[in-house]
């Protein structure tokens, strides 16, 4: 069956999607509220346990830009072992943080004081979570409304965005992420490495705020198939970006 990309068959199939906590109780509240995410969990948090959120697409659904092999692989096994071994390092270090799905927001504040275990898989599952559901068949283009005119007050253009964020994303060295943030109503490119991410409470995230955008540069989310050609991926992955999302966040966080 042929993906419809209407909003109706997005919302229905996004039932159990996880897009991790925003930064703040009150934010997620608001996104429930939204239109765009009224049938979707913000945190699919079951009897005391993280899952593996639901794509709001098939593994096949983002060819020819991103493989349907390197899409089942990434989600399926990479993701899945960051949502089994937090869950497992939240059991045998700190089981209070379990007892609700606030827990992201809670490791996130308090991440300096947390085993890198708890650490490194929360923010996996977190930063996973966001990065599929900015993601969609037949998306890219450029972003509209308020979101578009800010990227205009601060980078001059669309374009100067783009190639600056192309930019951070080529000249990080090693495994991490690129994120698109939001801070006080002002947008920054930032990188972090490894599974860190701008809400982390630590002064090595030199850019903090509520994320947007995310670009995963490890290399499992493009080896398969574009090898070591970072810039190919990179290229291949504005074209799937859904961003309808990534307005809605922008829009909820600065109001």
């Amino acid at each position: 069956m042929k993906y419809n990309n209407s909003r109706r068959v997005f919302l229905k199939k996004s039932n159990a999607l996880v897009i991790g906590a925003i930064a703040s109780w009150s934010v997620i509240s608001k996104i429930f509220a939204s239109p765009l995410f009224s049938k979707t969990e913000m945190i699919k948090f079951e009897e005391g346990k993280f899952l593996l959120p639901v794509l709001p697409y098939t593994y096949d659904s983002l060819e020819p830009h991103i493989d349907k092999l390197t899409m089942e692989i990434h989600h399926s096994k990479h993701h899945q072992g960051y949502v089994n071994n937090l869950n497992k390092a939240l059991e045998t270090s700190d089981k209070s943080l379990l007892e609700s799905p606030q827990a992201l927001i809670k490791i996130f504040d308090n991440i300096i004081n947390l085993p890198p275990a708890i650490r490194n898989n929360a923010g996996g599952h977190y930063n996973h979570s966001l990065f599929w559901i900015i993601m969609k068949p037949n998306g890219g283009g450029k972003p509209k409304g308020k979101l578009a005119s800010t990227m205009d007050a601060t980078w001059g253009s669309f374009d100067e965005f783009k190639k600056q964020f192309t930019d951070a994303s080529l000249k990080h060295f090693g495994s991490g992420w690129v994120w698109l943030v939001v801070n006080k109503g002002k947008l920054a490119i930032s990188a972090t490495s490894n599974q860190d991410n701008p809400l982390m409470n630590m002064d090595s995230i030199l850019i903090k705020g509520t994320p947007i955008l995310a670009l995963d540069i490890w290399e499992h989310a493009y080896y398969l198939k574009n090898q070591n050609r970072r810039a190919e991926y990179i290229a291949s992955w504005w074209n799937v970006l859904n961003w309808e999302v990534v307005e809605s966040l922008f829009t909820i966080n600065v109001k």
